[in-house]
This record gives C-alpha cells, sequence and structure tokens, in this order.
C-alpha cells in the first residue's frame, strides 16, 4: 500500500448519505463493503509496519535495559499520523476506487 500519496482526510467528516449509498442503492450494503475494505486496509498497513519495526528489533533477555531508538521512534509516529483505515476506505469509495460484486444477483 503507498501510504505517501493518501488522501483520506485525518478528522471526522459528514457524507451525502445519497452519495455513500448511490454505487448499491443500500446504505448496509455500501457500510458492509467500505468495513471490510477498511479491514483489508488495516492488515496492510500492520503487516508493512510489523515488517519496518522488525528492523530495529533487538532480541535481549535482560529487562534492565531499555534502548531508545530514534529511527524506530520517527517510524511509529509517521504510522500514527496516518488516517485511520476506515477514512482511507470511505474515501476510495467515494471516488469509485472500490471493485465490488453483488454474489446475489444471477445475472
Amino acid at each position: 500500500m503507498d501510504t505517501k500519496n493518501l488522501k483520506a482526510p485525518n478528522t471526522t467528516i459528514t457524507y451525502n448519505r445519497d452519495a455513500l449509498t448511490a454505487p448499491t442503492g443500500n446504505m448496509y450494503e455500501a457500510i458492509s463493503i467500505i468495513a471490510k475494505r477498511a479491514e483489508q486496509i488495516n492488515s496492510d498497513v500492520k503487516e508493512e509496519l510489523t515488517e519496518k519495526l522488525e528492523e530495529f528489533a533487538t532480541y535481549n533477555d535482560s529487562l534492565e535495559e531499555v534502548f531508545e531508538n530514534k529511527e524506530q521512534i520517527e517510524v511509529s509516529k509517521y504510522y500514527e499520523r496516518l488516517p485511520k483505515p476506515h477514512s482511507i476506505a470511505v474515501d476510495e469509495w467515494m471516488k469509485g476506487k472500490i471493485y465490488f460484486r453483488n454474489t446475489g444477483d444471477t445475472k
């Protein structure tokens, strides 16, 4: 996932209900699709963060020593400042970037 080019808002925004439900015609279906996409985004970001933090891991048996790694702190702060996964998913939904299909349709 390209976290540098995210245009999703970091704050709460009120969306037009009609615009949100336009692709499906059903509010619950739209929210369900957005929620599934948010879960995908969350797992991707979590996986990416875990990989980056593994580079800084020091395996030490001593609990007395605590190391402050400035690079690790900067990576963590960067990921904390990213928009939340649900915000990214709603932004993608509103821009028509999410592909979905209804498996109940027999067409």
